[in-house]
């Protein structure tokens, strides 16, 4: 029998205890081990079985490390049938996590119990995958199609107070009790004669459906999983358990998977989950780096992005201080703050108090004296290195000597910013992307005198505020915005060209990305951009030469700044975020082609996203080559949390691998022939295609 996995008895019952750390996956071992012991099982004097796991969590998954390789017997499916065909009660007990191919585990038994703090769930499309040992045949049996749909759609765990509300679980045992729980639940069956609850066998769920929900859920899933291909094939089974007999319902099931398993867009979001967990990593950081304690948080700015920032430590239950220079400025933030809380209240998100205790860890100060017991500061002032220095040559004097001091600069000089302190080493930058409160990426800028201490203190806060932080070098815009400003200066090229906004904008939303840079723009501020280039004396500081477009520019200086005046590039309607072409905007592109002596052409979809994605993969790779990034996949990371790259092309640089980097460089030595000021092909990604390697 597979160390993994052990048979025991206790008196009448057989207890299947798995244990293989750190989350009991489904490797070979463990399948072998449980084909083995329920065999065993069934095979002796005892009257119920009772499958629990060791360490800190149920089966969590599957092996993904097994994936695309050859797989080793036994076969998921029929450790599966093994259990499910037990001639006694089988009763799943669940702590931690219950995940996937652990969750299909738990839906083989007949029964299942779990402590209040499980989760139960089937996450695969996540990966770009579905459930391919049962789950989208015998969840809906259980609880109904409309709930496995949201179930397998959404890949979002359910708690086990509502999936024991739903029928996923039969009972709720007490924390620390669960397998005397298990056993005493496995006694009751048998006492009371209960059938053995085969859930392929429950029909009464499935009979009748409504067919039209499937269509509605697929109209859905192009709205909010636009261009994901695994939570339509998640549908197909669902919709083929309700169609279907079993068996050939999970043969459908079985084909689909493998068509998912093999796909670029698995592969794709397969490489994000591994590179997601990679970012943490800092190469030269010793292991036994200490952390310091972060209990208090100091905020200086209570602006749009002050504000959001604030939230995301209240949201972790951490005690805010906020500091204005006017008790209006504080007035009208907080009020922000509130409404934030009070629309996720009425949206079932937060109930009335809880945004009551949120708002009571919120404080606020006009004087920097308020500031003398935080752990932390985050500066979230305007983005202007004068007035950053002055802020910072200030908290030496007003904060304890061991308080990190962090800059959410998008752009800025991070060691020039930690010049004015007496304390560099505790210097970094967080950049926290906008909405603060909502988006996941948080890039943690290393500064040269940043010690090791205060970098490890910060990915410990990110974790805590569930952010996914990401190591980077100081260079001007770091690596998202630094890769952005290329991309965004060929869209605008794009547009003198021959381009509308909508063009440009179409082509790389039909691509797969949130939007286009037109639209993000509109979306971000194009006022922003316009005084970081005023500030930088753009374009009489540019070398001679160089190319310069000055088409936002021209918008801005009408007042255009984007949704938050009703018009940027596109024109907005009141209380509608949905952009509309503007005859005005057009005529102002053209007449600027005009004046510039520029025959406008017709540019195709290919070409828009060529050079759209050749301008992010060439940055990315000079931004790999300085050591500004550490890895490859981190460009990635940022990319798909913090720009909404889709997953499923996997980033920038993962979507070059995918293109090929021959024909990527191929194409940037092109561009550059054609257009030298603007282009110069990244050494690293010349040596990698003919090498032919790639960045991963």
């Amino acid at each position: 029998m597979s160390h993994s996995v052990t048979y025991t008895k206790d008196g009448d019952i057989g207890i299947i205890t798995v244990n293989n750390p750190p989350v009991n996956a489904l490797s070979q071992h463990v399948r072998q081990g449980l084909l083995e012991s329920f065999t065993e099982a069934n095979n002796d004097d005892t009257i119920a079985t009772v499958l629990i796991c060791d360490g800190r969590t149920f089966i969590a998954g599957a092996d993904i490390t097994e994936f695309g390789k050859p797989l080793r017997p036994p076969d998921f499916l029929e450790t599966m049938e093994i259990i499910e065909s037990l001639s006694k009660p089988a009763v799943a007990a669940i702590h931690g996590t219950a995940l996937g191919g652990g969750l299909e585990t738990a839906l083989c038994c007949h029964y299942r119990v779990a402590v209040p703090s499980a989760r139960v769930g089937l996450p695969e499309v996540t990966l770009g995958l579905l459930p391919g040992g049962g789950g989208t045949q015998r969840l809906p049996r259980l609880i109904g199609p409309e709930a496995a749909l949201a179930a397998n759609i959404s890949g979002t765990p359910m708690k086990a107070d509502q999936a024991h509300a739903v029928g996923v679980i039969d009972q709720i045992v007490a924390e620390g009790n669960l397998l005397e729980g298990a056993k005493a639940f496995a006694r009751q069956l048998v006492a009371e004669g209960a059938k053995l609850n085969k859930v392929r066998d429950l029909n009464d769920k499935v009979t009748g459906v409504d067919l039209a929900i499937f269509d509605a859920a697929r109209k859905q899933a192009n709205k909010t999983r636009r261009g994901f291909e695994a939570p339509q094939r998640c549908i197909d089974c669902v919709e083929a358990a309700c169609t279907l007999p079993f068996d050939e319902g999970l043969a459908k099931e079985q084909a689909l998977f493998r068509q998912v398993l093999t796909s670029n867009q698995s592969a794709s979001q397969l490489h994000i989950f591994f590179a997601e967990r990679a970012a943490v990593k800092v190469n030269d950081m010793p292991k036994d780096t200490k952390t310091l304690g972060i209990q208090k948080v100091g905020i200086i700015g209570a602006g749009t992005m002050g504000g959001g920032i604030a939230m995301n430590f209240v949201n972790a239950g951490m005690p805010v201080t906020i500091l204005e220079i006017s008790q209006e400025f504080l007035d009208k933030g907080l009020t922000v703050v509130r409404g934030n809380y009070e629309r996720s209240a009425k949206r079932g998100r937060l109930t009335a108090e809880q945004v009551e205790q949120r708002m009571g860890l919120v404080t606020s100060t006009l004087d920097y004296t308020g500031l003398g017991d935080v752990d932390l500061i985050v500066e979230a002032v305007f983005e202007n290195m004068d007035v950053k220095k002055e802020v910072f040559a200030k908290l030496d004097t007003f904060t304890k000597p061991e308080c990190i001091l962090a800059t959410n600069t998008s752009t800025l000089d991070v060691d020039e910013i930690a010049s004015v302190t007496k304390r560099p080493d505790k210097v970094i930058g967080t950049h926290f992307f906008s909405p603060a409160n909502v988006m996941r990426l948080l890039e943690i800028v290393r500064g040269a005198k940043t010690s090791f201490e205060t970098l490890a203190t910060t990915q410990a806060v990110a974790k805590a505020i569930q952010k996914v932080g990401v190591v980077v070098g100081v260079c001007d815009g770091f690596v998202g915005n630094r890769m952005l400003h290329q991309y965004g200066a060929q869209a605008q090229y794009l547009l003198e060209e021959g381009c509308l906004p909508q063009d440009v904008d179409g082509a790389v939303y039909e691509l797969g990305l949130a939007m286009g840079p037109m639209a993000m723009g509109d979306l971000a501020g194009l006022d922003v951009g316009w005084r970081i280039r005023q500030g930088k004396n753009l374009p009489a500081s540019l070398p001679e030469g160089a190319r310069y477009n000055a088409i936002a520019d021209r918008v801005c200086e009408l007042g255009r700044y984007g949704q938050k005046t009703g018009a940027g590039y596109y024109r907005y309607e009141q209380g509608d975020r949905t952009p509309h072409p503007d005859p005005a905007i057009e005529e102002l592109i053209i007449n600027y082609s005009k004046e510039k002596g520029i025959e406008r052409r017709t540019i195709s979809r290919e070409e828009i996203v060529e050079r759209l994605m050749c301008a992010l993969i060439n940055e990315g790779a000079k931004i790999l080559e300085a050591g500004i990034a550490q890895r490859a996949s981190d460009i990635d990371v940022i990319y798909v949390y913090g720009y909404g790259f889709p997953a499923y092309l996997g980033g920038p640089m993962f979507y070059a691998d995918t293109v090929g980097l021959k024909k990527v460089y191929e194409r940037v030595c092109l561009l550059a022939e054609q257009d030298p000021a603007s282009w110069q092909p990244a050494p690293l990604l010349k040596k990698l295609a003919e090498e032919g390697r790639t960045f991963h």
